[in-house]
C-alpha cells in the first residue's frame, strides 16, 4: 500500500508547478496558487503516508522523480515546451532510477 501512496503523491506533486504556471496570468493568480498549495498538501500527505514502510531517502527520490517527469510531460503537452533529445534523454535518466530505487528496495 506504501507504493500505492508514494505513486499517488508524486502523481499530485505535478499539481502545483501547473498552479504556479497558472498562477502567472494575471486574471488567475489566486486560483493558480490555491491550486497549487491543495496539490502540494495532498502531494506531502500521500508522501508521509509511503514514509511510514519506505525509507525516506527512496521515497523522496521516487516522489521527486515521478513529479519532475510528469510535470515535464504536461509541459510539452500543454504548454509548448520543447522536446528536444538532450530533455527527453534527461527524463528518461530520471525514471531509469526511479525504477532502480523500487527494484533495490
Amino acid at each position: 500500500m506504501a507504493w500505492l501512496y508514494l505513486i499517488v503523491a508524486g502523481l499530485l506533486e505535478i499539481g502545483w508547478p501547473v498552479g504556479l504556471k497558472i498562477s502567472q496570468q494575471a486574471d488567475s493568480r489566486w486560483l493558480g496558487i490555491a491550486i497549487a498549495v491543495a496539490f502540494m498538501v495532498a502531494s506531502g500527505f500521500m508522501l508521509w503516508l509511503a514514509q511510514k514502510d519506505i525509507p525516506m531517502g527512496t521515497s523522496y527520490a521516487v516522489w521527486t522523480g515521478i513529479g519532475a517527469a510528469g510535470t515535464f510531460l504536461v509541459g510539452i503537452l500543454f504548454y509548448g515546451d520543447a522536446a528536444t533529445f538532450g530533455r527527453i534523454a534527461g527524463v528518461l535518466l530520471i525514471i531509469s532510477g526511479v525504477i532502480t530505487l523500487k527494484i533495490s528496495h
